[in-house]
């Protein structure tokens, strides 16, 4: 196809998505071009909407107002008026065409073009699993290309990525906003830029204050009264008022064991004195996450009800909630907001596991729907939890090392080079002139607890046995996990990031080496030993592997994600996992040998073990323990208020497990006797193994995230 033509006095590249005219150069979005080039094909002669649509975005659904955006964002560049289209003309219900005169062929006086600019982009996903949205200003492209060339190197340096042309650019200085001993993430900016808006953690992870710091003074302020697990904070386009869910322990579980509370704060009188927050909708049986201020005075946000998530928007002023988008056949991953387009960029997976991309009007209408196709540097079952950039038509996702735009017509583009350090949930000042970010580290070391010892100090008051009754026997300064012993063997096995990227390593307690080669940016949901000790299987980026202690390996192809990967019986060839099937979790036996499963329920569980016997143990999301049966699973009602997130082990008859005061008990399942061994420290995070007279646990060591401010250089 020809690459290059004229339109009038307007030079245009396809090549370079580019439009020129004398000394003046703009890049368009390849969507716009291509409507132009349809027109330029056809030029004096009417074409419908339907023809231009076909011809432009074909196989994918959209609505007129995409078509119309494009026509839009031509005129402006080719300097025509839609009242008196000399370019472009409108014909009502007919069509459009275009009346200038066009050349085909490429431009002989290159003086008069100038080299186009390069963009890049700037990330919004937080290095572990949580995200922000970017409440950014249009900010030029020497400004977002310096973001992408800073990721890269952290701290302020030169470096050329991106393609065709690399251009060197600089940063001024990196400020940390707040190095402290706790630790802070969640940063958005003030509509006026004068405030960071942050959450500060105690000792305990899962609760948190909301802060707030002065920009210029660097004065800071407690906005909450209390501690709470308050979520990530949306402002008001005022700047008077944030927006946030904050969890809390349901009073009455019924279907979940927390309750979900969209609540506001009013930011001007918290900057005076600590507030209570004000609840404006509660949710007792279904989730609500990630609230996103819109125009009109409403919140956009998710709704789980059901193992299905789905858009919701709640009017302020009516405080009435109503659906923006859900269907039977997709569940919803993920969403951003446009103020500036008044657009939502929404993902989601089908029911047959396919992966879309949908621009939507905040009343639902969908502009868009797109498949979204994978790179091979991204794993293919991976969320992506794109934001708007400040370019046309261009979205930007981060893996944590890596990032990538997403077009709206579902195209993918690695636009840097692996990054050296992790950073998460930049947001930039509305001036556009500093990026505010996320960065730490998460160190976890693996701990032996002899259990006599540990029941000797639970029956002397004096001891203080949950800072002393363990021994840590696999340590770094990054994360060790998992650990579990070899069956009739002495080594130990336990996932680690240490390298880097999170691995399975092996430990004979001298020596210790890395076992897999999974890749970059990869994450290991469970491992089992065979019963031989003579291989593992594990789950990395939503796929199963067996890998031998010789370093080989074999992938099961299973057709569908695996999200939790729970016991594994490798005489039988079957695990027990939560999986992913038509876009849903549900709990399920696996078929290695196969490649099939065997649901066990149509919801996903917490966690799972199976003994020698068959015996299947797990928990539901009310932290109940359930034993399986032939005719119908039971309640272990000796259980009830005994669990926790903390995992528990099944060997042969006696369960082992951790409740909410952190203590360590085991139940017989023959006899139905319970006892409570002992209390472990509150910086505990799993247990992971039992062997006759120790348990495996993983402890918290440091977990360290700070917010620092980019300022770039002029």
């Amino acid at each position: 196809m020809q690459q290059q033509y004229w339109v009038g006095d307007f030079y245009i590249d396809l090549s370079r998505n580019q439009i020129s005219h004398q000394d003046h150069t703009q890049t368009l979005a390849p969507k716009a071009l291509a409507v132009l080039t349809v027109l330029a094909k056809h030029q004096g002669e009417v074409l419908s909407q339907d023809m231009l649509l076909d011809s432009v975005w074909q196989n994918t659904i959209v609505s007129p107002n995409t078509l119309q955006r494009s026509i839009a964002q031509l005129r402006k560049a080719l300097g025509d008026d839609g009242k008196v289209q000399v370019v472009i003309k409108t014909h009502a219900k007919q069509g459009y065409s275009l009346e200038a005169k066009v050349e085909w062929g490429e431009k002989t006086d290159a003086s008069t073009v100038t080299e186009p600019l390069n963009t890049a982009i700037q990330s919004n996903e937080p290095m572990v699993h949580a995200k922000d949205s970017l409440n950014a200003k249009p900010i030029n492209s020497k400004k977002i290309l310096l973001f992408g060339a800073l990721l890269f190197t952290t701290i302020g340096a030169s470096i050329a990525f991106l393609k065709p042309q690399p251009t060197s650019l600089s940063v001024a200085k990196l400020t940390a906003l707040t190095a402290t001993d706790d630790r802070e993430n969640a940063g958005i900016y003030s509509p006026n830029g004068e405030y960071v808006v942050f959450h500060r953690y105690e000792e305990r992870m899962c609760i948190n204050n909301i802060w707030a710091k002065h920009t210029g003074t660097q004065a800071e302020y407690q906005l909450t009264q209390s501690l709470s697990s308050h979520g990530r904070h949306t402002f008001s386009e005022d700047g008077r008022t944030l927006y946030f869910v904050q969890e809390q322990d349901c009073r009455q579980p019924v279907t979940q064991k927390q309750c979900y509370k969209l609540m506001s704060l009013d930011f001007e009188k918290s900057l005076v004195s600590p507030q209570q927050p004000k609840t404006l909708m509660e949710c007792k049986n279904s989730r609500i996450r990630s609230p996103k201020w819109m125009k009109g005075n409403q919140l956009a946000l998710l709704q789980q009800h059901q193992n299905r998530w789905q858009l919701i928007s709640y009017a302020l002023d009516t405080q009435q909630s109503q659906k923006i988008y859900g269907s039977l056949d997709d569940n919803v991953i993920q969403f951003a907001y446009s103020p500036s387009e008044d657009l939502i960029a929404l993902t989601s997976v089908n029911t047959q596991g396919e992966y879309h991309l949908q621009i939507l009007s905040p009343d639902g209408g969908v502009h868009s729907k797109v498949a979204i196709n994978y790179p091979s540097e991204i794993a293919k079952y991976r969320f992506i939890y794109p934001n708007f950039a400040p370019f046309d038509e261009q979205l930007l996702f981060s893996t944590g090392r890596q990032l990538f735009t997403l077009s709206y017509d579902g195209q993918i583009d690695n636009v840097s080079l692996p990054l050296d350090e992790p950073m998460g949930s930049p947001n930039f000042h509305p001036s556009g002139n500093r990026i505010l970010v996320t960065k730490g580290f998460y160190d976890s070391d693996i701990a032996s607890v002899p259990l006599d010892e540990l029941e000797s100090a639970a029956q002397d008051p004096m001891h203080d046995n949950h800072r002393k009754v363990y021994n840590i026997i696999e340590r770094s300064i990054s994360a060790e996990d998992s650990a579990i012993f070899q069956p009739s063997g002495s080594k130990l096995a336990f996932s680690s990031q240490r390298s880097g990227i999170d691995q399975v390593w092996i430990s004979d307690g001298k020596t210790t080496q890395q076992l897999s080669h999974f890749a970059m940016d990869s994450y290991i949901d469970g491992f089992y030993w065979a019963q031989d000790g003579q291989s593992l299987l594990a789950n990395s980026a939503k796929e199963i592997y067996q890998i031998n202690l010789n370093g080989n390996s074999q992938h099961f192809a299973f057709p569908f994600p695996i999200d939790q990967l729970f016991h594994w019986d490798s005489g039988a060839q079957t695990a027990l996992a939560n999986i992913r099937v038509g876009g849903l979790l549900k709990f399920a036996q696996l078929d290695l040998a196969n490649l099939s499963y065997t649901e066990l329920r149509d919801t996903p569980v917490n966690w799972a073990q199976k003994n020698a016997t068959g015996k299947i143990i797990y928990t539901d999301k009310l932290d109940r323990f359930w034993q399986s049966g032939s005719i119908e699973d039971t309640l272990i009602e000796t259980l009830i208020n005994q669990g926790s997130d903390k995992r528990f082990i099944l060997d042969g008859e006696r369960l082992y497990g951790i409740n909410e005061q952190y203590e360590l008990w085991h139940y017989e399942l023959g006899n139905k006797q319970f006892k409570v061994i002992g209390k472990l420290p509150k910086n505990l995070d799993y247990l992971t193994d039992v062997r006759q007279s120790h348990a495996l646990i993983s402890l918290r060591i440091n977990a360290k995230k700070e917010l620092a401010e980019l300022v770039l250089d002029q």
